[in-house]
């Protein structure tokens, strides 16, 4: 839904309404005119697309669809007027360490825009990087307090987490520049050279095991690596070839990498942010988080 073309002033007239269930006593409490209030509750009826309040023995009741808005609805208008009546925060007296989950290449490429700034913004805070596990650790450690925020490609989450998306992400496949195939680059000589593959836990399948499945090809695992960053030395000096996100190719690996696009259809996928509900109010999380999005969108 698109909250540009929504007038959120029709909250504040709908929560009266619901707590009146009276068209004339709601127009009273906010100082308001009867006929602007019952146009604002003939908005609201289109706007949810129900009646909210019916007549019933010359009184008004409520819909199941008004009884179930009324706590989001008051939620909501809390929510609106904490953010104007939270005190300012002085982020350059902000203090502590914020933990950080993330993958080492990605952390390579976000280290020194990231810090260029929280030396500006928030010279005092210190931030701690650990290393990037799968999704459900990453999620486990954020719900025991051993992370503040991770980077990872995390799923649909529970109400107790929060997750943003940071950007999308698309397959390359990287290879020395003087491969023996960096010139006849296709699926079967891909296919013929062992694979660099990245995993936190020793797995050797990946997205393009399962995509070769209809064509009935397969790729042969080389070398399980826990790290991207351990990449890139067997690809310089070796004929192992890797299929990774691109942009774990940072500009110094386009000296000795060739990089193709993937000779088979790959599906991409998002690279979220997340953190535990019990930060939301934390203002040291919730500034690193901030410069994170901004940093990382940018890459």
């Amino acid at each position: 839904m698109n909250l540009r073309s929504i007038d959120l002033n029709l909250l504040v007239v709908l929560d009266a309404l619901l707590d009146e269930a009276h068209v004339s006593r709601a127009a009273e409490r906010l100082a308001l005119s009867q006929p602007a209030t019952s146009s604002a509750l003939e908005r609201c009826r289109h706007l949810f697309k129900d009646q909210l309040l019916v007549r019933s023995t010359g009184l008004m009741k409520l819909t199941a669809k008004a009884q179930s808005l009324r706590a989001p609805i008051k939620q909501a208008l809390h929510g609106v007027t904490s953010v104007f009546s939270a005190p300012d925060i002085d982020l350059k007296s902000l203090t502590g360490c914020i933990r950080v989950g993330v993958a080492d290449a990605l952390l390579a490429s976000m280290l020194v825009p990231l810090h260029k700034e929280l030396q500006k913004s928030a010279p005092y805070l210190s931030v701690a990087y650990l290393p990037w596990h799968a999704a459900s650790d990453e999620l486990r450690r954020l719900e025991q307090g051993e992370l503040d925020l991770a980077i990872s490609v995390i799923p649909a989450v529970s109400g107790d987490f929060r997750r943003i998306e940071l950007l999308q992400e698309q397959y390359v496949v990287a290879m020395r520049k003087n491969h023996p195939i960096s010139k006849s680059f296709t699926l079967d000589s891909w296919l013929a050279y062992p694979h660099v593959v990245v995993s936190s836990r020793g797995d050797m399948r990946g997205t393009l095991d399962d995509a070769l499945i209809p064509s009935g090809k397969r790729r042969h695992v080389g070398v399980v690596v826990p790290s991207f960053l351990a990449v890139f030395p067997l690809l310089e000096r070796t004929d192992y070839i890797s299929l990774i996100p691109s942009r774990c190719i940072l500009p110094v690996h386009h000296k000795t990498l060739a990089v193709f696009e993937p000779p088979i259809a790959l599906e991409g996928f998002g690279l979220h942010l997340a953190w535990h509900q019990r930060k939301d109010g934390d203002p040291a999380t919730q500034h690193v988080a901030s410069v994170l999005r901004e940093v990382v969108s940018g890459l």
